[in-house]
């Protein structure tokens, strides 16, 4: 049996690590997992030691505020992973934890019998903010497991040698068989989408001027969120929407009725792309944050379609540009052009066919399975 831990430090990487966890044991792989996630992968079977999804904070300035409590969960984990000593340890995504986790793995094994393989699934994107981080990880990861096309030419001409497996992205699992309208029809009444984001702070942000937008669109407003805690957070927050559709869970199901999405910069902007879904993206975080993240990154636009066009595919609006006048044009733009509309479909028909082939978790096992001489 191998002794495998899990580094989780967010929602969807609650979500990946289960599908991955399910396709290793579909791989004949026995494995005894634990470690830091969510609550999905404590149902799924893996002994979750503490759950760092529910605390989970974005932006340099709110990880600043909340160094305490990250510290302390910081060194409780490296302490568990000390004493377990597992095989091998996979770091899903939240790179400002995990990052500084494996170094300090690193460290604390130099002198040490023990030598576990460590895995990192969904690179950090290095290629957007910090290059000059990547010889770090080269030096502290022995696999990294891609989920976009792009990042293996770039790791292979930043850090030749450093062993990088493009598996593809989990959205062709998710999803794999859709059926799409015609982009030339329109639902009567007309569908917007609202997609706040999955954390506290995202939602107290962008939830008002969303909602700004939506009175100034003739459609339908339906607001998604990822649970019942952020549900009763948006009814305080603004309580004309307690009289709106509230939808906790189950995107999919409203992505594929949607005529058009506002939605917060982040994975469910790929998402949108995935169903072929008209968005428009916004982004508000703390001025110190922005002002910081101006400094390094190093990337033209922050939604992942428009990353992996190399152009503003959806409409993007951040910081003091994300008004509700603003997102309500583009809104408006998209409802009533059928003929943008025909060319965004192209547009993403593009982008899902570059995200790869259905089989992401499975080729992502085989290839841990592989490292682990199995």
């Amino acid at each position: 049996m191998s002794k495998i831990m899990f580094m989780v430090g967010e929602t969807s990487g609650d979500t990946l690590a289960v599908e991955l966890f399910k396709a290793m044991q579909s791989e004949g792989m026995d494995v005894n997992a634990f470690g830091a996630g969510g609550p999905k992968m404590k149902e799924a079977g893996i002994d979750l030691k503490i759950d760092l999804s529910e605390h989970a904070v974005i932006g340099i300035w709110e990880a600043i505020r909340n160094y305490k409590k990250f510290k302390g969960f910081f060194d409780q984990l490296l302490s568990l992973a000390l004493k377990e000593k597992p095989e091998a340890i996979i770091c899903i995504d939240n790179p400002g934890f995990n990052l500084r986790f494996v170094r300090a793995i690193r460290k604390a094994t130099a002198d040490s019998d023990w030598d576990p393989k460590i895995i990192y699934y969904i690179s950090p994107q290095l290629w957007a903010w910090h290059s000059s981080r990547v010889r770090q990880i080269s030096e502290d990861v022995d696999l990294l497991l891609s989920i976009f096309p792009f990042e293996k030419a770039w790791y292979a001409k930043h850090a030749p040698g450093f062993p990088v497996d493009f598996v593809g992205h989990p959205l062709c699992d998710r999803y794999p068989d859709l059926e799409f309208s015609d982009p030339k029809i329109i639902h009567e009444p007309r569908r917007l989408l609202l997609l706040p984001g999955s954390r506290s702070k995202e939602l107290s942000r962008h939830l008002p001027v969303m909602v700004e937008a939506a009175r100034a669109v003739e459609a339908e407003p339906l607001i998604v969120l990822p649970n019942e805690s952020l549900a009763a957070q948006a009814r305080l927050l603004i309580p004309e929407v307690a009289d709106w559709d509230i939808q906790v869970g189950d995107v999919e199901k409203a992505l594929s009725r949607a005529d058009v999405a506002i939605a917060s910069s982040g994975t469910v902007t790929l998402e949108c792309a995935w169903f072929r879904v008209p968005t428009v993206v916004l982004y508000k975080t703390s001025w110190i944050t922005y002002l910081l993240g101006r400094l390094f990154i190093r990337v033209k636009h922050i939604a992942m379609p428009n990353v992996m066009a190399e152009r503003e595919v959806f409409p993007e609006f951040i910081q003091s540009d994300a008004t509700g006048k603003n997102l309500a044009r583009q809104v408006d733009n998209f409802l009533d052009d059928s003929q943008r509309r025909i060319e965004l479909r192209e547009q993403l028909d593009v982008i899902a066919d570059s995200l790869g082939a259905k089989g992401a978790a499975i080729r992502a096992a085989k290839s841990i399975n592989h490292i682990l001489g199995n």
